[in-house]
């Protein structure tokens, strides 16, 4: 009888740590910055802290709109700037702001504060399983299945993993700012409705300075996050 109890025992944690292995993600901390704004680097600098956690998605969508005749930031793309504003109206926020971390896609809050970042390790995350892999020259990313879901944009986020910058004008003229997980393109790849998909990306396609991508499950609107997974290159 003991042991049955101990082999029923040993059958129940293995289960129960596929099923917590199966329910876990890592959150998406999305930093809006810019190369101009003088606040910015303490935030980029957390980000970096960010980047070698196993449960962390850290990402630095830079925008534009600090940008002048003095000095523009090379990293900047209108489509980070967009999806901030995206957030501002989901978020109800009356402007758009640097640094501005944004937690998961559900709140966000002062760029080097990581007080809610700390919040959402904590919080119970469900996930909609995501695999992403390199194969032949492609990248690969398979969806699960997840019933009930809501209709989600399949969005692909290729990121440059660090940088150096020399800073010519701007509220950081002179200066040397170190980056981190710098988003070079924002591609939606198609919608997903709950039923297990595929999608192929020919390595080709991508930036030529990413070194990374991530992928994110993103109900239309920018609501809440509700799958998210990333993957080295290596290319």
């Amino acid at each position: 009888m003991t042991r049955v109890i101990c082999r029923l025992l040993g059958i129940a944690a293995v289960l129960c740590g596929a099923a917590a292995h199966a329910q876990s993600r890592p959150i998406v901390v999305e930093l809006y910055t810019s190369e101009g704004c003088s606040s910015c680097p303490p935030a980029e600098a957390y980000l970096g802290t960010l980047r070698g956690r196993s449960d962390v998605i850290a990402l630095a969508f830079h925008v534009g709109y600090w940008d002048g005749p003095e000095w523009r930031d090379r990293f900047a793309l209108p489509e980070c700037t967009q999806r901030q504003e995206g957030y501002a109206r989901a978020l109800r926020r009356s402007s758009v702001y640097t640094p501005q971390l944004v937690i998961d896609g559900r709140y966000d809050s002062v760029g080097s504060d990581g007080s809610r970042v700390a919040q959402a390790l904590s919080e119970r995350r469900e996930s909609v399983p995501i695999a992403l892999s390199v194969q032949e020259g492609e990248l690969r990313i398979e969806l699960g299945g997840h019933a009930g879901a809501p209709h989600s944009d399949v969005v692909l986020v290729a990121y440059r993993g660090h940088a150096v910058s020399a800073i010519g004008g701007g509220e950081n003229s002179g200066r040397t700012l170190e980056e981190f997980n710098l988003v070079r393109r924002i591609q939606t790849l198609g919608g997903w409705s709950g039923d297990a998909r595929s999608f192929r990306l020919p390595l080709a396609s991508l930036p030529p300075d990413a070194t990374d991508v991530a992928v994110l499950l993103q109900p239309s609107g920018q609501a809440p996050i509700i799958g998210a997974a990333a993957q080295a290159l290596h290319h």
